[in-house]
């Protein structure tokens, strides 16, 4: 017994010592020995041999020369992701002294040869050194203002292969490649074993070509990693930028609280490109409904295209929609769990009153319309509403009729703005409250414009409605693009929210088994935003919609516009799914702060190319480039030219094949 103990202990310390020299053996090997046991022949001026069980080719690259822009997330993605290859990224920021005097050498420099060039009749040698001076004196002044900060940064790579022959294929490949985003790469000729160790995760930058970012284009070198994004349901939106794989999305998906989406970018970005891309797909894969406030013309070839309706609203037109529809709506008791008719007087009332507020003010903004103002409006529609008998019971929206001895029930006719006038006109006529006076003196004046009777120019709402939604259809498009743009247009937006939330939300059911998936589109939302009573009833939409099983999609141009109304800002926090195309400079600033944008995706959003955008789901975000399909392009695109232009390319090609 003893003597195994012993036995036992002797092969214990013999381990002890057996791992004491492999530290230290190991405290002694270089680099070049951990890595690659069997060694590293370093003796080729533009490449390393690495010498194991099986023999791998290295070659090592920096960066030399940079683009006038940099921009995310393309510039550096090939460094990241071509093949096996390996990247350092060294950082070091530059004082702000050093920067200042750095630029104005800079600037002196450039003055200089402007002028040479002047003297030489060199127009454009001179027009370009005059921009880049320009530019040089706004990067000093906005790190001098705190605004921007320099850096300088080398950027080393090592690219792996297993023949010499594979090798060079590569490196030409890269170098290609790079050369795309306007970003030389050179091999570290005669240096290439300290290319490599600076390659590897050291902290040894041996090499030390630094090239200068300021903090915006800093952020495009970062290696990214990219969210996800991608339901089990829905349709191919687009692709993700980073990682080539199409991105599948479900404005309805389960994770999702709520179904909204906003879409912001600037004129000729791609707004409606996009959003009609994404009509056209969900249609046909997801039989999803969905209706379009389209108030540039633009949606009624794809309404045509997927065999929807579309409707007109002109002065011209003899299209009615009356602001006083109402309609039943089924609601799910929070307990039983069981649906029953209601209708809702009093929010309707609510809604019209607005409505006729926002008519009232007209697009002046007129203060004069007041609490006393919306008093006398709310109870004559109140009481238009309780002239017909229409109560809060479902039935009272129905008479019944008798025709050839046969008893049929039949929906009452609604209010109008015209029966709604009479009745102002009548209760001022019998007011004695002198505290009202200014105010039925007005609204009879003012809305006059409104009535049919009067010939009204904008009387395309007095009047019965002469058509209704059509259950079923793939796309509804309401054109509203022949209306005055300042003031007709968004009343006229406001109006047709109201009707919309009546006529096409309010009949989905509760129940999510039973209720089909609908999207209202709002275009050119922004028009809104100097109404408080259209914004108001926008913000009531964006929440009461997931309850019906709907999506409400705003589509506007300058975010900044909805970030500085507070009464605006609840349709941001009820939209999960936030599209960014490209912006202007002026509004990146305050879309980076809200959002928590990186200055790299803050620059991508400032020089990205039409299409392509940062798409937002939930707390997961992806670099993503909506392209429409050739069909899809007929009729989503409706830039005139580009379309000529692409049916001359495809008859050019014909006619080479032929």
């Amino acid at each position: 017994m003893k003597l195994m103990k012993k036995q036992k202990q002797q092969e214990e310390e013999d381990q002890a010592q057996v791992m004491n020299n492999e530290t230290l053996y190991l405290k002694k090997k270089s680099i070049k020995e951990l890595i690659a046991p069997s060694g590293i022949d370093a003796s080729n001026i533009d490449h390393l041999e690495i010498i194991s069980n099986v023999k791998r080719y290295a070659r090592s690259f920096y960066v030399s020369t940079l683009p006038r822009t940099c921009i995310f997330p393309e510039l550096f993605r090939s460094l990241y992701m071509f093949g096996d290859i390996n990247t350092s990224i060294y950082i070091r920021p530059i004082q702000e002294s050093n920067s200042q005097n750095d630029l104005n050498k800079i600037i002196t420099e450039l003055e200089t040869e402007r002028i040479v060039a002047n003297d030489k009749g060199n127009i454009n040698r001179e027009s370009i050194l005059t921009q880049k001076r320009y530019e040089t004196e706004q990067l000093r002044d906005e790190i001098a203002a705190g605004f921007n900060k320099l850096y300088e940064a080398s950027i080393v790579s090592t690219l792996f292969a297993y023949s010499k022959e594979d090798l060079d294929k590569l490196s030409k490949m890269l170098t290609a490649e790079m050369a795309k985003s306007l970003v030389g790469i050179r091999s570290a000729w005669a240096i290439q074993e300290d290319g490599f160790k600076s390659a590897l995760p050291l902290m040894d930058d041996r090499i030390k070509k630094t090239q200068i970012f300021d903090r915006p284009s800093m952020g495009t070198i970062f290696p990214f990693t990219t969210s996800n994004i991608g339901h089990d349901t829905g349709v191919p939106i687009g692709v993700n930028k980073q990682t080539g794989v199409p991105i599948l999305f479900d404005n309805f998906h389960s994770s999702l609280t709520n179904y909204n989406m906003v879409i912001f970018a600037k004129s000729g970005a791609g707004k409606s490109v996009t959003m009609k891309t994404l009509i056209s797909r969900s249609s046909v894969l997801m039989r999803i409904e969905s209706l379009t406030l389209d108030a540039e013309g633009e949606y009624s070839v794809v309404a045509d295209a997927l065999g929807g309706i579309n409707v007109v609203i002109s002065p011209t037109s003899k299209t009615i929609i009356n602001l006083f529809d109402i309609e039943i709506e089924r609601t799910k008791d929070e307990i039983t769990g069981r649906e029953r008719d209601t209708l809702n007087v009093e929010s309707k009332v609510e809604d019209v009153t607005q409505a006729l507020m926002t008519m009232a003010k007209g697009s002046t903004r007129t203060k004069e319309v007041n609490e006393l103002t919306k008093q006398i409006i709310a109870e004559a529609v109140s009481q238009e509403y309780a002239a017909r008998g229409i109560t809060a019971n479902p039935a009272s929206l129905y008479e019944n009729s008798s025709s050839s001895n046969v008893f049929e029930r039949r929906r009452k006719e609604m209010p109008t703005i015209g029966s709604w006038y009479k009745r102002i006109k009548q209760s001022a006529q019998s007011n004695t409250n002198k505290d009202y006076e200014f105010h039925y003196s007005y609204l009879l004046k003012v809305m006059k414009q409104y009535i049919r009777e009067y010939n009204g120019q904008m009387a395309y709402f007095d009047g019965q409605s002469t058509f209704d939604l059509m259950e079923g259809a793939p796309l509804i498009n309401i054109d509203i693009s022949q209306l005055e743009e300042r003031f007709a247009r968004p009343l006229a937006q406001q109006i047709l929210m109201s009707w919309i939330w009546e006529k096409f939300v309010k009949k989905n059911s509760e129940d999510k088994r039973k209720a089909r998936q609908k999207r209202v589109i709002v275009d050119e939302a922004w028009m809104l935003l100097p109404f408080p009573e259209a914004v108001d009833f926008l913000n009531k939409m964006a929440r009461r919609a997931r309850k019906r099983n709907v999506s409400l999609a705003i589509i506007s141009q300058r975010f900044q516009d909805f970030y500085e109304k507070p009464e605006a800002q609840a349709v941001l926090t009820s939209s999960d799914t936030k599209l960014f195309l490209a912006q202007d400079k002026s509004e990146i600033q305050q879309l980076k702060e809200v959002f928590k944008l990186s200055e790299g995706e803050a620059s991508f959003l400032v020089t990205c190319s039409k299409g392509e955008g940062l798409l937002k789901v939930g707390q997961d975000t992806a670099v993503i480039q909506i392209t429409p399909t050739r069909k899809e392009f007929e009729f989503v695109e409706t830039n005139m030219n580009k379309l000529v232009a692409n049916n001359q390319r495809d008859d050019q090609r014909n006619i080479n094949k032929n």
